[in-house]
Formats: structure tokens, sequence, C-alpha cells
């Protein structure tokens, strides 16, 4: 036991006096002779490996709860990323639009740097000197009177539900338990056992009951089904939706559905809780989808098409995929119902996610970055519809900016589209199937026209390569 205390030690010793100089300090074999790590197996471990070693080495030691495309990335930069191997590849995913700012952006990365050498975490039993600066600059961005600060995207979602449940019983004046939440088909929201309790997703579900009560699913962008809901419904709390369901395959509503579940809401007195973890922060050509069909030159002006949610769900982007940050953003009315002891989290808020979150949030709005996803997906979709006219492939392109999907002429259970990722792979394309035969494009927004007009290419001359 002394021994392993003392490699501990000796480690974390090295890592405070070392920190700071030269990078090779901390590479595997400099750390290891400087904290006496000698055996094999440890060293093992920290060696690099080829690429098909490490997808072993996840298989075997890694729960098999996801399918990824078989690369292995070591490197990003950008709108680039690159394989142990040294392979180089266009980002078309931009981990599931967490990274729209790019690969290790350098005033996101240098934020956290610089957060991270000063104060790491206090957990909110004490304040810290940068949570309040960072909740007053994301309110005054978003245009809200309250944040609630956590960490995945999963976990705001259950705070978002937690809080119009609470503000059902104790403002609108629902009988306790009885709070109902209506949700729309198709919906991804995370894989907590509550929010697989309204999905309609049977992999997600099968054998994780008994589930959560108190959801009512309703078919997407059907208003006709949400306001017979709350017609005959009067224990409604709230209406969660995505105003795109991306991993749905990126479906995309009438332009005026957001607008009308807003004025159904608020004529039913229920709380409309958008959740933009995957289509907020400019991935739609707006700084979020709600905004509608906006004109914005650069920070969002809240124009006409803007339906204003009453809960406003962010993660993802809003660290730049640098650190895990989300956020729950709603005005006094409603997130005052939560006091002390009743919601939180160690991490949230912490101080480099305030950071971090607050430099990413800078560079969407310094870099134009919703303008450029509003040039460069309409772009994009106007290609791809140019090819797909004559394709006996793809039937489909939809999306809006730069979240787009193409649908393959395919069933579901085929794996047409899984085969046609994988050769975008050999051709320096990393994009990822969702439902089997959709293809989900999602690029990081600071692509240039250049880069995007090179990507389309390498698209169109792969699907050529599986046409029938």
């Amino acid at each position: 036991m002394g021994f392993y205390i003392y490699m501990e030690f000796a480690f974390f010793h090295e890592i405070f006096t070392k920190f700071g100089t030269n990078k090779d300090d901390f590479s595997p074999k400099s750390r290891n002779k400087s904290i006496g790590i000698k055996n094999q197996n440890q060293m093992d471990v920290l060696e690099k490996h080829t690429s098909q070693e490490i997808i072993n080495l996840e298989n075997k030691y890694g729960a098999h709860n996801y399918h990824p495309l078989p690369v292995v990335l070591s490197k990003g930069d950008g709108v680039y990323v690159w394989d142990v191997e040294g392979k180089k590849y266009y980002d078309f995913l931009s981990a599931y639009s967490a990274v729209n700012q790019g690969h290790c952006h350098p005033r996101i990365v240098g934020a956290m740097i610089q957060q991270a050498e000063t104060l790491t975490l206090t957990s909110r039993a004490f304040f810290n000197d940068q949570l309040g600066p960072y909740e007053h600059y994301l309110t005054t961005y978003f245009g809200f009177d309250k944040v609630l600060p956590m960490n995945t995207g999963a976990e705001a979602v259950e705070t978002a539900l937690k809080i119009t449940r609470k503000w059902a019983y104790e403002v609108k004046g629902i009988p306790e338990n009885q709070a109902l939440i209506i949700v729309a088909d198709g919906n991804f929201h995370g894989r907590t056992t509550t929010i697989i309790s309204f999905s309609n997703d049977t992999n997600a579900r099968k054998n994780f009951g008994p589930y959560t009560d108190g959801f009512i699913s309703i078919p997407y962008d059907n208003i006709d089904a949400l306001e017979e809901v709350l017609k005959n419904n009067s224990n409604v709390a709230g209406f969660l939706v995505e105003p795109i369901q991306g991993e749905a395959g990126v479906y995309t509503p009438a332009d005026d559905y957001m607008m009308k579940v807003k004025n159904l809401c608020n004529q039913y007195n229920i709380l409309f809780m958008a959740d933009e973890i995957q289509t907020g922060i400019a991935r739609t050509g707006s700084l979020l989808a709600v905004c509608g069909n906006c004109d914005c030159e650069n920070a969002c002006e809240r124009q006409v098409t803007y339906a204003r949610p009453d809960v406003l769900i962010l993660g993802k982007a809003i660290s730049g995929g640098v650190y895990p940050v989300s956020a729950v953003l709603a005005d006094d009315a409603i997130m005052n119902v939560i006091k002390p002891g009743q919601h939180g989290s160690t991490f949230g808020g912490n101080p480099v996610a305030a950071a971090v979150a607050m430099a990413a949030l800078e560079v969407v709005n310094d870099e134009n970055l919703a303008q450029n996803a509003r040039r460069l997906g309409k772009i994009f979709r106007t290609k791809m519809q140019e090819y797909i006219s004559t394709s006996n492939i793809a039937t489909l392109v939809r999306g809006k900016g730069l979240l787009n999907a193409v649908v393959i002429n395919d069933s579901e259970d085929s794996d047409t589209a899984w085969n046609i990722c994988m050769r975008l792979r050999d051709n320096g394309l990393l994009a990822k199937p969702t439902h089997g035969n959709i293809i989900r494009f999602a690029p990081p927004l600071v692509m240039t026209e250049e880069q995007l007009l090179d990507c389309t290419r390498i698209i169109i001359d792969t699907l050529k390569e599986f046409e029938k």
C-alpha cells in the first residue's frame, strides 16, 4: 500500500512542479520515468497503439453502449480531425453539434487552461468568482432572468422537467403528483430513466423498466394534436419539444410550428420547454432554432419570428465541446420555485465551466457563426438537391443551417447508410447514420465555403459509388 501511495504522491508532485513547462515532460515515457513506473503492464497501457489495437481495448474493457464508426481519432483542429495513423478527415458530425466552434478553438481552450491553473472546483458550498459573471453573461446573452447551470444535456432536460413540475404545483395550482408533461413522438432528450420513459425508441427502452409516469406523447409537428390534449387535460404542466428533431433524422417542422406551439402554451397556461441542446448555439443559421427564419446580421436580434420558450435548455456547443456544460434558463416567475437543497450538482457552475462557456459564446458572436451556418447550409442543400434529383441511392435532403440529413433509398434495417459512411471515411470525411437509412451531416460552423464545396464533392462522389 505504501508503494502505491508513494507513486501517486510522486506523480502529482511532478504535475504541480512541472505544470506549464515543456509538454514533453508529460509524455507517457517521461512521466513514467519521473515517477518510477517500471512495470511493463503499466507501460503497455500508456504506449501508443494502432487503431485496431485501441478498438480492441475498448471492446474488451469498455461497456458496449455505443457502436462507433471504426476510426480512432487522436487530434483535431478546426474542421479537421486526424486518426492515430495520421490520416486527415473532414469532421461532418461535430460531436453531434458539440464542437460548432471547431475542434480545439484556441480562445476556448485558452480560457479553460487559464482557469484550470487558477481554480477548478469549489462545489456550490461556496461562491466562486466565475459563476456570478457567467450567469450574468448568459442570461443577458439569451434574454432570460435566471440560469440553473448543469453539466450534460440529459441533466439539463431532467432539470427542466423538475422546474416545470414544481411550477405547476406551486404556481399554476395543479394537484400534487398530477402534473403531466406533453412530449413529441420521435423525441431524443437523453437516456436517463425518466427520459426513456417517454421515448418511443424501443431499443432505448427495452428492459429498463419500470418507467416514470406523467407523460403524454403526441405526433411531432402536429399543432392540432397538441391542442386536443390541452383541451382535454387541465393538469398539463408543459410541453417539451426539440425545434428540429436531430437524432430522429433532422426532421424540420413547418416554419410556423414553434410559434403556434408558443401561442398554445400561453393560451392554456403551460410552459413551453425548448430542447436546444443540439440545435442551439448557431447550428441552424440562427442563435437558436426557435428564432425561426431570422436574418440577424450578428448578435441575436430576437426578431418577430422568435418563438421565445418559457424554459430554454442548452448544452453541447455552449462549451464548444471543450468541457461538459449545460444550462436551463427561465424567468424569475418560473425559476424562483427552486429553493436551496432542491436541485443541484457538485460540478454544475464550476469555475472552469463558466470560463469556457463565456469564451465559447463570444466566439459564436465574434466569428459570425450563425450567419456562416445559414449561408453554407443553403449552398449544401442546393448542391445535394441537384445531385439527388437524378439519383437512385439518395431520395431527400433536408435540414436548416448546417444541420442536415440525406435519406438513403433503402430500408431502416439495411446496412447501406452504414456502408456509405464507411466509404466516406475512406474518402476523408466522417459522418454517421441514424435510424438505419439516414445520414446526418453537421460540420463545424467555422467551415469555409471552399471546404464545404470540397466536402460536398466527396459526399456526392461517394454516393455515386452506391448508385443502383
